[in-house]
């Protein structure tokens, strides 16, 4: 066979280098692809690594070269994309949570408003009540022998039936029991029989409603120096 006949057989080796050198550069891509070393790579990125592909199979197969880079390219276009969908998931989730926890403390807010705006509509009630109450039973201590004593009663007894329907109490210690700072305000204290720090007299009642004490009883109390 003539020297012009001869025919160009690569070598194994030659096989082998290319070879390592395309497989290397497939498992470069996939290294990024795959978020090892590298990070996470742009679509950019992706491409590159396409081609440099491409690139390493076209030099034993340009059919194969052009399906492996449309391939490459497809994959980075969908990579692309489901991060873009993640992000969007994401950033709905996030509102969605928001949005239910600003609904949920606006329904608490409210609520508390209601029941605070009938609490003090009811307080304000009857802090304009009792007042006249104690009116009405000074009236009674002054006026014994008059005519006007049993219409005061009258008036008096609707008056307490209106405060026990709004769950209002009236203050009003016997004489001899322990006083009661949080419930009792001491106006003087006076030489009594009583056992000293005892209550002597009731100058006016006190009223609470519910666990609120709205106004103290106004009460004497005993020194313990009495006769």
């Amino acid at each position: 066979m003539s020297d012009d006949d001869a025919v160009d057989v690569e070598s194994p080796d030659d096989a082998e280098g290319d070879a390592a050198r395309a497989n290397g550069t497939a498992e470069a891509a996939a290294e990024g692809a795959s978020g090892e070393p590298g990070g996470d790579e742009s679509a950019d990125d992706a491409r590159r690594d396409g081609e440099a592909i491409a690139a390493a199979v076209a030099e034993h197969d340009e059919a194969l070269a052009r399906e492996v880079a449309a391939l490459e390219a497809d994959l980075a276009e969908t990579r692309e994309e489901l991060r873009e969908r993640d992000e969007e998931v994401e950033e709905l989730t996030s509102k969605l949570a928001r949005t239910k926890a600003d609904f949920s403390n606006y329904k608490e807010r409210a609520k508390r408003k209601q029941e605070d705006i009938r609490e003090r509509a009811s307080e304000a009630l009857v802090e304009r009540l009792t007042p006249v109450r104690n009116d009405l039973l000074r009236a009674l201590d002054q006026d014994e022998g008059s005519d006007l004593r049993p219409g005061v009663e009258s008036t008096l007894e609707k008056f307490d039936e209106v405060l026990a329907d709004e769950g209002v109490e009236s203050i009003d210690p016997e004489p001899g029991e322990a006083v009661d700072p949080a419930r009792h305000q001491v106006m003087l204290r006076v030489d009594s029989d009583r056992p000293e720090g005892t209550i002597h007299e009731v100058y006016e009642p006190g009223y609470e409603m519910g666990d609120r004490v709205l106004s103290e009883a106004k009460v004497t109390v005993s020194t313990g120096d009495g006769e």
